[in-house]
């Protein structure tokens, strides 16, 4: 796994700009033997099996994706360097000083430089450099050519529309901790990687098909929009989870999301990995991201009639200069392997997109209590009624389980 994380660390792939990481993911598929395709576009499709392929098709997917985060050239500054625009959101300010390289439309030719502020130097500037703005507009990247003019950038084939990638500079520390940018969401490529092998390698057949969907336009709200099969009843993203004062993530487990800025996760399927989690004494955590959205939004807003979840590895300073720790990647790819063993949530009423309400499984949530019944005419608004509680209408409560 370590092996695998640093590989696609120290390849490039900014959005719009992942053919080469994705022949790299390719080559690892067929080294598991886990059949895939890809589409027109470079997402990757790879299958397991299982025992509802005979009954349909039926299947689950992880979705994991190889983009990131990155910049483009936007224009060529008189005094030779390169104004910027962000590919993905992320602030100027984790730019600041980072090493970066530059592609150009020459496959041949590339570049490095640095993002520097636009006033970068204290002995010229002063205390001006601390009330510096942050911003895209206030940063420019310092090519390492011998160029002052914009002639000079124009001279070695830079142009407005080029790729500008941060370098990632992956370390695995002895205690293991993690330090890079881009682990979202080349480390949960990784644990995906090494969940599907190890299913693979103990030749055990899955109770549900299982699809391992690898996405390119992630950071730029697009990733599932397109692709995700009919025939996905369960849907699990793997990506990032944050860790931050006011977060319950941590570094060392993996997490459970219950809602992003997208809305609540299924119900049933994140409690369904919470209890998986507490089974095998994973280490885990439930969390809600208000700023966060996951290939989760993009499939559900494309049309895809599936339950969603996402799990994922603890990162620290998410966008910026990263860090996780080994066990945090090992803990998200446990509870991954453990859930594709599964049967579905619901294994009857969700091997269909539709059913009759006579079969919906209503009761698998604990009942609602009715609001009291309120005398519009009396003033102190007496109750009159103590929330008769709906487990007299319904039939007995009881979770999911297996037999479903």
């Amino acid at each position: 796994m370590q092996e695998v994380l640093l590989e696609l660390l120290r390849i490039p792939s900014p959005s719009g700009r992942t053919d080469v990481v994705m022949q790299k993911v390719g080559e690892r598929l067929q080294e598991i033997g886990l059949d895939f395709e890809l589409t027109r576009r470079g997402a990757m499709i790879g299958s397991l099996p299982g025992k509802t392929q005979d009954r349909g098709g039926l299947n689950r997917a992880v979705v994991v994706h190889t983009d990131t985060i990155g910049c483009m050239v936007r224009g060529l500054k008189p005094n030779g360097r390169l104004e910027l625009v962000s590919i993905g959101t992320h602030s100027a300010r984790f730019s600041e000083g980072s090493r970066v390289t530059i592609f150009t439309d020459d496959i041949h030719r590339y570049y490095t430089g640095t993002v520097l502020p636009t006033k970068a130097s204290g002995h010229a500037f002063g205390d001006e450099i601390d009330r510096h703005p942050i911003g895209w507009e206030h940063v420019e990247v310092r090519v390492d050519e011998k160029v002052h003019t914009e002639q000079d950038l124009r001279d070695l084939g830079i142009q407005v529309g080029d790729f500008v990638a941060q370098v990632a500079y992956p370390v695995i520390t002895r205690s293991g901790f993690v330090t890079s940018r881009h682990l979202d969401d080349k480390a949960g490529v990784a644990a995906a990687l090494t969940a599907f092998k190890a299913l693979i390698d103990s030749g055990r057949e899955l109770e549900v098909g299982a699809q391992l969907m690898i996405t390119i336009t992630e950071e730029v709200g697009t990733g599932a929009s397109s692709g995700v099969p009919a025939d996905v009843a369960e849907l699990l993203s793997i990506d990032a989870a944050v860790v931050a004062p006011g977060q319950y993530t941590t570094e060392t487990g993996v997490t459970i999301a219950m809602q992003d800025m997208h809305g609540p996760f299924d119900y049933h399927l994140t409690r369904r990995l919470c209890a998986l989690a507490e089974e095998y004494d994973i280490e885990s955590h439930r969390d809600i991201f208000r700023y966060y959205r996951s290939d989760v939004a993009a499939a559900l807003e494309g049309g895809a009639e599936t339950r969603a979840a996402l799990i994922g590895f603890g990162v620290d300073a998410t966008h910026g200069y990263e860090r996780t720790h080994l066990d945090s990647i090992v803990a998200t790819a446990r509870l991954m392997a453990l859930y594709l063993q599964t049967p579905l949530t619901f294994r009857s009423w969700d091997a269909k997109p539709s059913g009759p309400l006579s079969s919906f499984p209503s009761t698998a949530v604990q009942p609602v209590r009715r609001e009291p019944e309120w005398d519009p005419e009396d003033d102190e608004l007496i109750e009159r009624d103590r929330f008769p509680e709906l487990e007299a209408e319904q039939p007995e409560y009881r979770p999911p389980d297996a037999s479903d």
